[in-house]
């Protein structure tokens, strides 16, 4: 009885700061350097909280390829995923589960029931008697403040797991009320953070301006698999390998600029081209809206919309048979789908908002033009008018050698021997 009243007691102190929270709104030597650098990282013992496997999309992709990472590094690491992400009414698309079988080399546990405070506690307690070094949270939506927040409260209280969170966004793309209390309480319960983007690196000192941070561009997306000849891609898609495609890929959600696309490719100029618009993603927004703007514009035969869940084991076809990746986007931190391009080497357009200039030299491997119909539109213009595709591919085989999953581990070592 005295044990469910203890509880009872921490878990009201929880939930009384949350109400706080939303009341007030390679020679070496650099091999010398590599091994320092790793050395606090190497053999210890990791959690990663988050999406994992039985769930799919690029939140759980990340974090796998992020775990296999830590295990190249000679990490003991696991993934503690969610039994339920989100209640089926919250989830925009048609499901939250892939159709794969589970990864054979991670060790994924599902614990996590993002509604549900007595797991929360539960699972922080079981984590804090664990002690392992390292707890990672990827934080991308306040949504999941409450539960990540509480859970890495109970972990802390052993005085020797430290707790870094991997921040998509700070300030969501798309506001909801109590977005900054719930942040806000999460922030609090953590020892130091990631950015991946300058924009997020930036946000973060608006809820925290003490702890440790680090910044850490957005690695490649090289789970995908190698890239396909593009007559096979095409074949393998069923379009014809006559026409030069335009690619917008991912959730289609209505921050990231569709209809702004929509009209810029109807631009007459671009008429001349045998160039169609390839969108692969599901709908996360109404679909009722795009269609009408397709049919207003005209599109036709030129528009090829695929836009069911695009799995793991077809990206490398859409990418393959793509000539350039079209972002354009109307706010943003940073993309996956960036990534993604860079690991396929492949031009991109993206628009200059969030942290997308960062990566994206204009003029060098694609275009950073302003967030705008007109802007996108004599971009795509000037590609095809200038024949930029090759020119642009050599500079993306140079620059994607930035984003290594071992500088990840390395900054996320680095803010862990920051907080020690």
């Amino acid at each position: 009885m005295q044990l469910i009243s203890n509880e009872a007691h921490d878990m009201a102190g929880d939930f009384q700061e949350l109400s706080v929270e939303l009341h007030f709104g390679f020679g070496i030597i650099p091999k010398i350097v590599l091994l320092f650098v790793n050395f606090h990282v190497l053999k210890k013992e990791v959690v990663i909280i988050g999406t994992a496997w039985p769930f799919r999309g690029g939140l759980a992709a990340y974090n796998e390829r992020l775990a296999r990472e830590f295990q190249a590094s000679e990490c003991e690491v696991r993934i503690e995923t969610f039994t339920l992400q989100y209640p089926n009414f919250l989830f925009p698309g048609k499901t939250q589960y892939a159709d794969w079988e589970a990864p054979e080399d991670l060790d994924i546990r599902a614990t996590v029931n993002s509604i549900n405070p007595f797991n929360w506690r539960k699972v922080g307690n079981r984590i804090r008697k664990e002690a392992p070094d390292i707890v990672i949270f990827k934080y991308w939506l306040p949504f999941m403040a409450p539960c990540f927040g509480t859970i890495a409260r109970r972990v802390r209280k052993n005085k020797k797991t430290k707790v870094i969170a991997i921040a998509d966004n700070i300030i969501p793309h798309e506001p909801r009320p109590g977005d900054k209390p719930f942040t806000r309480f999460f922030t609090k319960a953590v020892d130091g953070f990631v950015a991946m983007s300058k924009s997020v690196f930036n946000d973060i000192a608006k809820f925290d301006q003490n702890k440790p941070r680090g910044l850490c561009p957005h690695p490649l997306f090289d789970n995908f698999g190698d890239p396909l000849p593009r007559e096979e891609a095409a074949k393998a898609l069923d379009l014809d390998p006559n026409a030069r495609y335009l690619l917008f890929f991912g959730f289609i959600r209505d921050y990231k600029g569709l209809d702004w696309l929509l009209e810029a490719f109807a631009d007459e100029r671009l008429r001349k081209y045998p160039v169609k618009l390839l969108v692969a993603g599901e709908f996360y927004a109404p679909p009722d809206s795009y269609h009408q703007l397709i049919e207003k514009l005209e599109l036709g035969d030129n528009l090829i919309l695929r836009t069911d869940f695009i799995a793991d084991s077809e990206v490398t076809k859409y990418f393959s048979v793509a000539d350039m990746v079209v972002q354009p986007y109307k706010s943003a931190t940073q993309s996956g789908v960036t990534q993604i391009g860079y690991h396929f080497e492949k031009p991109m357009l993206v628009t200059d908002v969030g942290g997308l200039s960062e990566i994206i030299p204009d003029q060098k491997v694609g275009y950073v033009v302003q967030p705008n119909v007109k802007a996108i539109a004599d971009a795509l213009v000037d590609f095809y008018e200038n024949e930029r595709q090759a020119e642009f591919e050599e500079q993306v085989k140079e620059e994607k050698k930035k984003y290594s999953w071992q500088r990840m581990v390395e900054t996320i070592s680095k803010v862990y021997q920051q907080i020690v």
